[in-house]
């Protein structure tokens, strides 16, 4: 059985894989799509496409991921093997990204980006859904994985501010370009690497703590799961449509501060306005999830999120920045809560279904949240391209009317609608009875 209790160190060595899942969430959420349009050269219809295949390959080998991982524990009695494998690996495909040789054409540096995307979002799995089953492995105790939620999600912050903030600022510095791109590209791999062994490493020595889940199982088991229960269904559903708001708002940021703001390089003032507010409330979300449970907690994060979104509204017609970043600093308040508590709720899931197919169950988990975390860029170019965006490869081309609009939409209404049908569903699920004391 997991241990109730975790040492300072396993906490910290968990959460330390963050910089890896953050960095990599983040940063090609932001900006890939603008290397794409405004670099590339790539038209914003094509550009969907190409940031959309690898993460529907993606969401195919997830679970399968998953349920290799649960094979791993059930007889090696950890998933670090996994993890270290895509650690290693990563470095490859997310340089190769950005690395697209110069006088290559539109057509072939769309080619170019899409396999090397795969090839990084294939290692980054391989870590990441062994990764969201561990806490399972780890603790059986209901408050003591808020704890441990609460540690990963404050680093999980710091790295989005780190990469969402530092990486276009290093991009900026050396005049943007391809050149920017790439140095920025080897800066960011070396840091996320760092992150994602220090998670192994610290897993390493806890093999036993791990062990003892019960049997392997296959593919099937994690899509049984959502079938079969209810709170896990509810709780994905909530998780994937937050996922989408979140990559909606991330793609369209870089076009806000390029189009909107007047410079590219707001974007990194923006980031900084959304994170810097999470690192200082996690705490309080933390209390208020001892006091009130984690769902009733979940649901105030949701509702602020969508205030922060509407609030954008007025800041960006009337052109006030200052109201800009000051909702921006409510929606970072708000994305602490929504980062904290489904991944806290989680394990909780797992548990109840029996810790045997949680490799299985995040399987399933990862590949719906990377499919809502895809669908955000793409939905952004989607629109872009119905609003007569131009694309260009270097100086930022005047834009359409409807292209600003579409920037300005993206960034506001549609994320808050989308929370707003999240709100819904996460009013479906209840705790486990299983974790409250219960049967």
């Amino acid at each position: 059985m997991p241990r109730d209790r975790l040492t300072r160190a396993q906490t910290a060595g968990y959460a330390a894989g963050s910089v890896g899942t953050g960095g990599f969430g983040t940063l090609p959420g932001l900006v890939l799509a603008y290397y794409l349009t405004d670099t590339l050269g790539v038209a914003a219809a094509f550009a969907a496409v190409v940031v959309l295949v690898p993460k529907v390959w993606d969401v195919v080998i997830d679970p399968a991921i998953g349920a290799r991982s649960d094979r791993e524990v059930a007889t090696r009695g950890s998933r670090h093997r996994l993890m270290a494998l895509g650690a290693l690996t990563l470095p490859v495909g997310f340089v190769a990204m950005f690395a697209v040789p110069s006088g290559v054409g539109a057509p072939l540096a769309a080619l170019w980006v899409v396999v090397a995307f795969v090839l990084a979002t294939t290692s980054f799995s391989l870590f990441q859904v062994p990764y969201i089953a561990a806490p399972a492995d780890l603790t059986s105790d209901y408050t003591e994985r808020t704890r441990m939620m609460a540690w990963r999600v404050g680093v999980l912050a710091l790295a989005i501010l780190a990469f969402g903030a530092g990486a276009p600022a290093v991009r900026d510095a050396l005049g943007g370009g391809r050149a920017g791109y790439l140095v920025m590209a080897v800066v960011s791999a070396i840091a996320l690497t760092a992150g994602m062994l220090a998670t192994v490493a610290s897993l390493r020595g806890h093999e036993s703590v791990a062990g003892s889940v019960g049997e392997s199982q296959t593919l099937r088991a994690g899509l049984d799961a959502v079938r079969d229960l209810p709170r896990f269904r509810s709780l994905l559903v909530v998780f994937v449509l937050q996922a989408l708001a979140t990559g909606i708002v991330l793609a369209s940021a870089q076009y806000v501060a390029t189009y909107l703001l007047g410079s590219q390089s707001w974007v990194s003032v923006l980031f900084a306005a959304v994170v810097a507010p999470a690192l200082f409330v996690m705490p309080l979300w933390k209390r208020h999830a001892a006091a009130r449970g984690k769902r009733t907690a979940y649901l105030a994060s949701s509702w602020l999120f969508v205030l922060a979104c509407v609030a954008q509204v007025p800041a960006l017609v009337l052109g006030w920045v200052w109201l800009s970043v000051l909702a921006l600093a409510v929606g970072g308040i708000a994305y602490a809560g929504m980062q904290l508590f489904p991944l806290a709720m989680l394990p909780d899931v797992i548990e109840e279904a029996g810790r045997a197919r949680g490799g299985a169950m995040s399987g399933v988990w990862t590949a719906l949240e990377t499919a809502g975390l895809a669908l955000g860029p793409a939905i952004v170019l989607g629109m872009l391209a119905v609003g007569g965006f131009v694309s260009s490869t270097g100086d930022p081309a005047a834009q359409p009317r409807g292209a600003e609009l579409a920037i300005g939409l993206a960034f506001t209404l549609v994320p808050a609608a989308l929370a707003l049908v999240s709100i819904t569903a996460l009013r479906r699920y209840e705790e486990p009875e299983v974790v409250l004391g219960g049967p």
